[in-house]
């Protein structure tokens, strides 16, 4: 928790509310002038300020002022032994949380205090909200029975404990956030906020204020102050996904936060201090990365405190049951109809493929054998895979080089197959496969030659 600053310019009253509040578990600093405050507002952060109405050089109105120019999320609490009604209002119009005159009970601070700190809590949490970030409701549910899960997820309830940095390793489709969110919530930090991030889907020129937040008139367009996603995740965790997309400049900005716990806003020059546990996923070799200089190797090591494998779903097939049985059921609520079988011709077609795609390729499988069966079963007749000829024709295609060559080639092999496909069903009539193709006859017999298709 960043620490309550507090504006008091009498040193017994300003030594018995930090005291008070230490006694509480809160962290204070304190200022004796409204210079003062300001100046630290532009060195740290803060959760709350708490100040006198009355000061030697300015007063508490002038504070909140600069408190709101400074982070409008920040709640003040002003306390006055001159109070008055119009003064109260004044305070509260200009953004003050709530009023408190002098003497005033301790306990009532308190309660105000925390009311103050929940307000910001919600607040950050309604950003987040906003930006489709928030955690669903409740433990994430990680369905298998085999050995190598189990043994993977005893791993995880015993590093869910701990403050370490983890790193999630595995293919694409394996599940790498769900285990990250379960990690979450099986700690200690349950009750803060879950900010996954997908480093790979942020434009390059975007990520860095989209991680560390940024100033107002940082760059073009930055219209106000915004706060980053180590902001928003404070207290609770941040999930880096597809973390090897980071440049080599963020990731010295990663190393930062994960050995000094500060970050610091795209125009800004102020170091702000974030409780946040990292959770990074990979489904590259980041050794290797290191080696071929794409990923910082001190970073890599900062990161890979607690590695967690997460094996492909063609090594632990025995999973595939019990997965599919999930996924029935929940396309069966989402789509509002009976819960359909799964026939075992149609099971065994799925226990012997080979799932590239992993868990997410089988959900979506079986979610289009849902929409496509029209009946109470699901039959090998309503299950699309990709066969091994696909797989091959797909494998061929160029993926190194400029885009464009990739492009083109997947183009000449989508014609290729369409071609072969067309004399297939006129059993090599090339009139009617032109005709079929809306091409002429002779363009036919030039793809033909083309594509070696005789």
């Amino acid at each position: 928790m960043n620490p309550i600053l507090i504006v008091e310019d009498k040193k017994s009253m300003a030594e018995m509310l930090k005291a008070s509040l230490k006694a509480e578990g809160y962290s204070c600093v304190l200022a004796s002038k409204a210079s003062e405050a300001v100046n630290l507002l532009k060195q740290r952060a803060f959760d709350l300020v708490l100040s006198d109405l009355k000061l030697p050089d300015k007063n508490g109105l002038d504070v909140l002022k600069a408190v709101k120019e400074e982070d409008p999320s920040i709640p003040v609490i002003i306390m006055t032994a001159y109070g008055s009604i119009e003064t109260a209002v004044q305070a509260i119009k200009e953004g003050a949380f709530d009023f408190i005159t002098k003497p005033f009970d301790m306990d009532h601070l308190l309660v105000l205090i925390k009311r103050a700190l929940e307000q910001n809590r919600l607040y950050r949490e309604n950003i987040l909200l906003r930006q489709e970030s928030s955690t669903p409701e409740g433990m994430p549910t990680i369905v298998g029975k085999s050995r190598v899960i189990r043994e993977l997820l005893e791993r995880v309830k015993k590093v869910a404990k701990t403050r370490s940095t983890v790193l999630l390793l595995g293919e694409s489709g394996t599940g790498k956030e769900l285990f990250a969110r379960a990690i979450h919530y099986l700690s200690p930090r349950r009750d803060g906020m879950f900010v996954p991030v997908n480093c790979a889907a942020i434009p390059r020129d975007l990520l860095e204020s989209e991680l560390f937040g940024h100033e107002k008139g940082a760059f073009t367009g930055a219209t106000s102050r915004r706060l980053g996603k180590f902001e928003l995740a404070n207290g609770g965790t941040i999930f880096l996904d597809e973390v090897a997309e980071l440049e080599l400049s963020l990731q010295a900005k990663l190393l930062r936060v994960l050995q000094d716990h500060t970050i610091e806003r795209v125009g800004g020059s102020k170091q702000i201090k974030v409780d946040v546990r990292v959770i990074a996923a990979s489904n590259i070799d980041l050794s290797r990365a290191v080696k071929e200089g794409r990923f910082r190797e001190d970073l890599f090591y900062r990161l890979n405190v607690f590695p967690v494998e997460i094996p492909p779903l063609r090594e632990r097939k025995e999973d595939i049951p019990l997965l599919v049985d999930f996924f029935v059921e929940k396309f069966s609520k989402e789509m509002k109809i009976e819960k359909k079988r799964v026939t075992s011709e149609a099971l065994q077609l799925l226990m012997d493929y080979n799932w590239k795609g992993n868990v997410r390729e089988l959900e979506n499988t079986i979610e289009r054998a849902m929409i496509l069966s029209d009946g109470p079963t699901i039959e090998p007749k309503h299950i699309s895979l990709i066969t091994p000829d696909t797989e091959a024709c797909i494998e061929s295609l160029p993926m190194d080089g400029p885009l464009e060559e990739t492009t083109k080639a997947a183009l000449r092999l989508a014609e290729s197959v369409r071609i072969k496909k067309a004399l297939q069903q006129t059993r090599w009539n090339k009139t009617r496969a032109a005709e079929l193709l809306q091409i002429s006859y002779k363009t036919l017999l030039n793809k033909i030659k083309e594509y070696n298709l005789e």
